[in-house]
């Protein structure tokens, strides 16, 4: 049995519930539960927590090997330690002494499945007691009294020939659950480093930190995933329960209303700035979301798209744009959405969208409800993406 363990209080203070802020299009801890998720080694994620909102918010995503865990009111202080919570889990779940127990930070998000996996093995094949993650330092140190740490400053070496220090990242640490009873540490015993990219040095705990953080992942790791938001051509909208509320209105005169948010709107007019085609794609058929077409000048509009419709559209434009589905982003909440969200490069669903489309492997769920913006929340991490680039 192994289980990953992310302690995420609600009590933040530099970051005000810096752990479900979006962060890149998504909650901050969702970064790492998605990793855990796609880690076959990985048998349950623990997220301990203090705060309802945080629960909530984590559950929305609907994750197979989540388990939400209440930690005390004690160990969710200020002053309470990590290893007092790992402890308090242990002892009331009464884990089997064998099984191995991986604490995972939220705070240090660039961790990828590979990483996890990697380390799992080594640990494992080198009989190894625990393991922590760091990355190689290639500064120079020097301690308060004038005397360098960790090289000869008469015989200054070249950083390519230099070998550094390893340094904490604070990524995760791996133990058993025996060795964690018996040290009251997350390390005990023969202990190994996992030695991981450079550009994953940086928790967030500052302000300044997410900001940093933010640039590593788009240029180390989202441009090099399916949701590389740089190759999108094509951006891509439903309407009701997304460009809309859902809602149904009538006037006295039985005329049908819909209400749709300008901020939206301005986002299609960026894209289209920044080289980007659009377009709406509907099952309904109505002349109101024609006119919003007209005065947003969409690109492509098909109204009335049915039960995989939506697809057989996508991939005739693709030809015709000579792009491929990968270079398209689509933006959907509901159950008839979801052949194209699963096929596009680029997929996202507003807030309160259908559960069985927040349960789409890598889908990118938005803050906002359909109708408050979501739209335009997802174009903007698409044009910060190309800003970060060009």
């Amino acid at each position: 049995m192994i289980t990953a363990f992310i302690p995420v209080r609600g009590g933040s203070k530099s970051i005000p519930q810096k752990n479900i802020k979006p962060f890149c299009g998504k909650p901050l801890v969702c970064w790492n539960i998605e990793a855990l998720e796609n880690c076959d080694s990985i048998d349950e994620i623990v997220i301990a927590t203090d705060s309802k909102e945080i629960e909530n918010t984590i559950k929305k995503f609907n994750y197979k090997k989540i388990q939400i865990y209440q930690r005390s009111a004690e160990n969710a202080s200020d002053t309470a330690s990590t290893e007092s919570v790992m402890l308090e889990y242990i002892q009331n779940k009464k884990l089997d002494p064998e099984a191995i127990f991986i604490l995972v930070q939220a705070t240090s998000p660039l961790t990828q499945s590979i990483h996890f996996t990697e380390a799992l093995q080594m640990y494992q094949e080198n009989h190894f007691d625990s393991i922590l993650s760091c990355v190689r330092n290639k500064r120079f140190f020097w301690n308060a009294n004038g005397t360098s740490l960790n090289y000869d400053f008469q015989n200054r070496p070249r950083r390519q020939d230099f070998e550094g220090m390893f340094m904490e990242n604070g990524a995760f640490y791996i133990n058993t659950v025996k060795n964690i009873l018996a040290s009251k540490n997350r390390l005990s015993g023969k202990i190994g480093i996992y030695e991981m990219p450079e550009y994953t040095a940086t928790e967030i705990d500052e302000p300044d930190d997410w900001i940093i953080l933010e640039n590593l992942m788009y240029r180390h790791i989202l441009r090099n995933s399916k949701n590389d938001y740089r190759k999108i051509k094509l951006f891509l909208a439903d309407v009701d329960g997304t460009l809309t509320d859902a809602g149904m209105y009538y006037s006295e005169n039985g005329d049908e209303l819909k209400k749709f948010n300008t901020r939206d709107g301005l986002g299609f007019r960026l894209l289209r700035e920044t080289g980007i085609k659009t377009g709406i794609i509907t099952s309904e058929n109505t002349k109101i979301v024609e006119n919003r077409a007209k005065k947003l000048n969409i690109d492509y509009l098909y109204q009335g798209q049915l039960d995989g419709g939506k697809l057989s559209i996508v991939k005739a434009i693709c030809k015709k744009e000579n792009i491929s589905l990968d270079e398209v982003a689509y933006i959907g909440d509901d159950v008839n959405c979801i052949d194209l969200l699963s096929a596009v490069g680029f997929a996202a669903c507003p807030a309160d969208a259908h559960v069985q489309v927040k349960a789409i492997p890598g889908i990118v769920q938005m803050q906002l409800n359909g109708g408050d913006g979501c739209v335009r929340e997802m174009i903007d991490l698409i044009l910060d993406f190309y800003n970060e680039c060009f």
